[in-house]
């Protein structure tokens, strides 16, 4: 009869294991962000973490920690308990934080455990209003007339945005001049100004230049057209085969976190992310809202990393 207890123990262990993770969440949880206020990043998230806190029927904490290539966020959310409690948003710009940083302090792979994608968008390739480029054509002959004369601007160096450069200048096999500004309005600045030929940055960011036709939209970065930029075709479609960059953000758990509970999580963001009034609050913002099963966002994770690494290995970026 030695048998009984151990198994007496696990039959009274199991329904208290059951409880709490139906209990989930007794408190509020806190979701870190690598980002700073303001952004938006940080306004997407707070308003999806306004519908989940009404959902879950617990706020959702806003922790802002930008810098260090996201490590700084990374290690506040990997230093709390991995109940569920504790969230960290990762982001496209995590899987190049991956190659570009020496010493990263985590790896995203396996520290982390993965919930949903939040929210896609796709960069714009912008030229002057009133400038002599008016389609993608008309950039790569010029670019294969007189290589390495045309000008294509970007932030700084290692972004998203000039890594996008990168890859369009491997793809398309042209040669052109990569010049990196510290902000977009600079970048903007310098293009109305002719200084510039041609500037990648997201639709957000060159909104009220494109409404007053002081650029155009000549080709967007993503695989499809986006629904919010259904009339710019992509540079895929005007011959560039090969090239996609999606810029994306996502929520994570830390490694260890409870199955069930990243699983009510994950139901619970693919209800709010469908909603119709958060769907039409993003798109305003220049953002598209679409939730993702685990897996799909875990693999995008690992194949950007794979990306953007040969990418920065091509273009010789030295580490930071």
């Amino acid at each position: 009869m030695k048998w009984l207890a151990p198994a007496l123990a696990l039959m009274l262990a199991a329904p208290a294991v059951g409880s709490a993770q139906e209990d989930y969440p007794s408190r509020d949880i806190t979701l870190v962000l690598p980002f700073g206020p303001g952004g938006i990043a940080d306004i997407t998230a707070r308003l999806v973490a306004d519908s989940l806190g009404k959902k879950l029927g617990k706020q959702i904490v806003i922790m802002n920690q930008p810098g260090a290539g996201g490590a700084t966020a990374a290690r506040a959310a990997l230093n709390a308990e991995a109940d569920g409690y504790t969230l960290a948003l990762l982001s496209n710009g995590t899987a190049i934080s991956v190659p570009l940083f020496k010493n990263l302090q985590f790896d995203p792979v396996t520290d982390f455990v993965p919930v949903s994608s939040l929210a896609y968008f796709d960069f714009v390739f912008v030229t002057r209003g009133n400038g002599k480029y008016k389609t993608l054509k008309d950039v790569l002959d010029a670019a294969r007339a007189n290589p390495g004369a045309l000008n294509v601007g970007t932030i700084n160096v290692g972004s998203s945005q000039n890594l996008a450069a990168e890859l369009f200048k491997s793809t398309s096999g042209v040669d052109f001049t990569i010049v990196p500004y510290k902000a977009t309005p600079d970048l903007q600045v310098a293009l109305l100004g002719d200084e510039l030929d041609v500037i990648i940055d997201s639709q957000t960011a060159l909104k009220a230049a494109l409404q007053q036709d002081k650029a155009i939209a000549v080709a967007s970065s993503g695989p499809v057209r986006s629904s919010l930029l259904p009339d710019v075709p992509t540079a895929q479609e005007q011959g560039v085969q090969g090239f996609d960059v999606t810029s994306w953000n996502a929520i994570f758990a830390p490694a260890g976190t409870p199955p069930d509970v990243v699983k009510k999580l994950h139901t619970a963001l693919v209800e709010i992310l469908a909603d119709p009034a958060l769907q039409k609050r993003f798109a305003e913002l220049g953002v598209e809202a679409r939730s993702s099963t685990p897996e799909e966002i875990g693999n995008r994770l690992k194949d950007d990393i794979k990306k953007w690494s040969a990418v920065i290995e091509k273009a010789g970026i030295p580490k930071q």
